[in-house]
């Protein structure tokens, strides 16, 4: 397992969570290591932009796309999920991002901001991420920005995509499973039980 390391996110509190779930894990920027990993963890915090230029810099997004092309799993995480759209609104900035799905990232319409705090999540029924949680099961959040809609009607690897939703202020994407790339927009490694109850769902489709 390894974390990819390109100079955002909590790499150490989510090595942490990921070993705790039962994975041995190296957090590095290698790419050989990157692409022959069985699963691939997609850390970030921060602004969509600075974000993608740290991906750039270790060509993140060629190993992400490289690994999906193969079928290969991949989990974003906060901004690490955010950058898989195709682009991200800041302050009136536009930024390109990983483009493995259609759509844009920019700020929620909500009286308070950030979205900061444990909040609940509307799953698919069918969904794996969050087998055997409970629908009032809380995760915690903290960003002002996410994809408020979601534009992929055909996933990868011919599945549907099973898309989970939460609300502050307005709806917005908390959560995606689109073949073998997977993505949560709140944090796994602070949510507790809960959060490892869900990398230890992640984990399980590696075998």
């Amino acid at each position: 397992m390894v974390i990819l390391d390109y100079g955002s996110g909590n790499l150490r509190s989510a090595e942490r969570a990921v070993q705790r779930a039962g994975a041995d894990v190296e957090v590095t920027a290698d790419p050989h290591a990157a692409l022959e990993a069985d699963g691939l963890v997609v850390p970030g915090v921060g602004a969509f932009s600075a974000c993608m230029e740290g991906l750039r810099s270790v060509s993140g997004e060629k190993i992400i796309g490289k690994r999906l092309a193969g079928c290969r799993p991949v989990l974003g995480i906060c901004v690490g999920m955010q950058i898989l759209f195709e682009r991200g609104v800041e302050h009136g900035v536009e930024a390109e991002g990983a483009g493995e799905w259609p759509g844009t990232v920019d700020k929620l319409e909500a009286d308070v901001l950030p979205h900061m705090g444990w909040n609940t999540v509307r799953a698919p029924a069918d969904s794996q991420l969050f087998a055997g949680l409970d629908a009032d099961t809380r995760f915690y959040f903290v960003h002002s920005y996410a994809a408020r809609t979601w534009e992929l009607d055909s996933g990868l690897a011919g599945r549907q995509p099973k898309v989970t939703w939460a609300n502050h202020g307005q709806d917005f994407v908390a959560a995606v499973e689109n073949g073998p790339l997977w993505a949560t927009q709140f944090h796994p490694e602070k949510s507790g039980d809960a959060g490892a109850h869900l990398l230890r769902n992640w984990l399980h489709t590696l075998s």
